[in-house]
């Protein structure tokens, strides 16, 4: 069994109890970036704000909880997702990149949402979704 330092626990409780009252109205926002996965035991969609970039033909990302993120878990049970870019949905597959480096990947992104990320993250992860044409 892993054990979590307490300090990262408290991060992680004090962001997704953040994240649950404010993801439902960020979702709404025409402009804000989401993340639509399928539930991998409801089978529902499910949608998630988040902050990355497009490059080119992908969109990446860096879940500030690495394997602990929901849709991260979503992922890994079915790739296939949604990112809502600029108002528009886009449909590709998402790849979990536990080789990239989370830190610099966040620098290339430059957002708020990336100092978010750096300042409540524990155990970061990269995602790149390769979009369809």
């Amino acid at each position: 069994m892993t054990t979590r330092p307490v300090h990262s626990e408290t991060k992680y409780r004090l962001a997704t109890a953040f994240q649950r009252r404010l993801n439902p109205l960020m979702r709404r926002l025409p402009l804000q970036t989401v993340l639509e996965t399928t539930g991998r035991t409801s089978g529902l969609p499910r949608r998630t704000p988040v902050g990355g970039r497009r490059v080119g033909d992908s969109f990446w990302l860096v879940s500030e909880f690495g394997e602990r993120s929901q849709y991260v878990r979503n992922i890994r049970a079915d790739p296939r997702v949604r990112v809502r870019l600029r108002g528009r949905w886009h449909t590709g597959t998402a790849h979990l990149l536990p080789d990239d480096d989370p830190v610099a990947r966040l620098r290339k992104l430059r957002s708020l949402n990336s100092v978010a990320v750096r300042t409540i993250g524990a155990g970061l992860l990269t995602v790149r979704v390769d979009l369809d044409g």
